[in-house]
């Protein structure tokens, strides 16, 4: 039985090897998207700027440009003869001694060379007797210097320079950034196709009747399709499939045509009715079953390529909801970030803190151990954590109370509380 960080350790190795070799990313179609719908896409070709940022000198205070050569030690005189505004520039000429009134964001003229903050001239002092249709003079309070207050045109981005790469997971800011070089388009991945299914005779669609007491509603497509929304991924539901060989067959057969990646939920154990292991092997091969963490423990993953062009990477996650959530953040949604061409730097990272454990928890040796747990802060601003006395793995309610995963090492027996421990953030809560 492999352990947790082996398993992701031996999952990035295979998907880059994937990435490289059997679906290369070089290979990989692109689309073009628009901007507005790009957030979580990630980009395929390199964005350079059509344009300097700033276009031109600007002032980033309000106050005075003053033409280059004048005196700009204090006490200093400078005649006003004009007015730059964000949007409305000043074209005439200026002489030295001369400047304009500037304010943030506005163009700085040519001929000037320093901007001059009002705080540092008479202007609180004249401002209320000024006619500034006519040149008036200012008094410099204190000693300027050349270049001060101007944001230089291309000191942020050069024109031809690259602002995003290949690998880039746009995000609201990227966005913002692309808007104000007015690019309205981007070239990205097209999104993966990953299939997910269902397998039991005991499972209903949410939304039919239950119709005896032996079924029960299938709550892992809905979960794994939320878990997954913000991937660039296409997802096609093959639904639910009875226990039946010949129907498991044809079931992963079809979505392995269809799919890059192929998700199942239950079916992966041993029992006599799960036929998974079956047909994974039949059309493909495991790389690794079973995994020394709880809950999860029956994890597989694994390929699907007889007959296929490049293989159908596989993760089979146990039937019990909470196993489901849990192999899907451990596993499932780094390896599909990575796939996906995310670089390294834009796949999204598991917040993990250290906080003050309240209570007493049981936990046996020999795998990583998931408990659900209430994260707050103390008044002292400490992080502190709760977690249920319960930890069944069939208690789906507690999933809903948690806020957090109280992960505890392989190797860790009970926890007695006021104990440091690790914990592991819900990702949907701190988006």
């Amino acid at each position: 039985m492999i352990t947790m960080e082996a398993l992701q350790s031996a999952i990035k190795q295979r998907v880059e090897d994937y990435n490289n070799n059997d679906f290369s990313l070089k290979q990989r179609a692109i689309k073009t998207c628009a901007l507005q719908d790009s957030r979580n896409q990630i980009l395929a070709q390199d964005i350079a700027s059509n344009f300097d940022v700033p276009r031109q000198n600007l002032s980033a205070m309000d106050g005075y440009a003053i033409a280059q050569g004048s005196t700009l030690s204090a006490d200093s005189s400078i005649e006003i003869i004009g007015e730059s505004q964000a949007g409305s520039a000043y074209t005439g000429q200026l002489a030295a001694g001369q400047g304009v009134r500037i304010f943030t964001g506005a163009v700085v003229p040519d001929s000037c060379d320093t901007v001059i903050m009002q705080e540092n001239t008479n202007f609180a002092e004249i401002k209320d007797t000024l006619d500034k249709s006519k040149p008036y003079a200012i008094t410099l309070t204190q000693t300027a210097h050349i270049d001060s207050n101007i944001r230089k045109q291309g000191e942020e981005i050069e024109q031809g320079e690259a602002v995003l790469k290949v690998g880039k997971r746009l995000n609201p800011t990227d966005i913002s950034l692309l808007a104000n070089l007015g690019v309205s388009q981007v070239n990205v991945f097209e999104p993966l196709i990953v299939g997910v299914l269902a397998t039991g005779d005991e499972l209903v669609a949410v939304g039919d009747k239950l119709t005896s007491l032996a079924q029960i509603y299938n709550s892992n497509t809905p979960t794994l399709k939320t878990l997954l929304a913000d991937l660039p991924i296409t997802i096609r539901d093959y639904g639910i499939i009875p226990d039946n060989l010949d129907k498991t067959t044809a079931a992963i057969n079809e979505a392995m045509q269809d799919c890059d990646v192929l998700i199942s939920t239950a079916g992966v154990s041993v029992g006599d009715y799960d036929f998974l292991t079956t047909v994974i092997e039949q059309l493909g091969q495991i790389n690794h079953y079973k995994v020394a963490m709880k809950p999860g423990k029956p994890f597989m993953f694994g390929e699907l390529n007889k007959d296929l062009d490049k293989p159908v990477l596989y993760f089979g996650l146990p039937g019990n909801p909470l196993s489901t959530v849990v192999g899907a953040l451990q596993f499932v949604i780094p390896a599909l970030w990575q796939l996906s061409g995310a670089s390294v730097s834009e796949q999204p990272m598991q917040i993990n803190v250290k906080a003050m454990l309240i209570n007493d928890i049981k936990k046996s040796v020999g795998r990583k151990d998931f408990q659900r747990g209430v994260l707050s802060q103390s008044a002292a601003g400490e992080y502190q954590v709760e977690c249920f006395s319960r930890q069944q793995s069939h208690r789906i309610k507690q999933l809903s109370l948690a806020n957090c995963f109280v992960v505890l090492d392989k190797d860790s027996g009970d926890v007695a509380a006021n104990s440091e421990v690790m914990v592991q953030l819900f990702p949907w809560l701190h988006r």
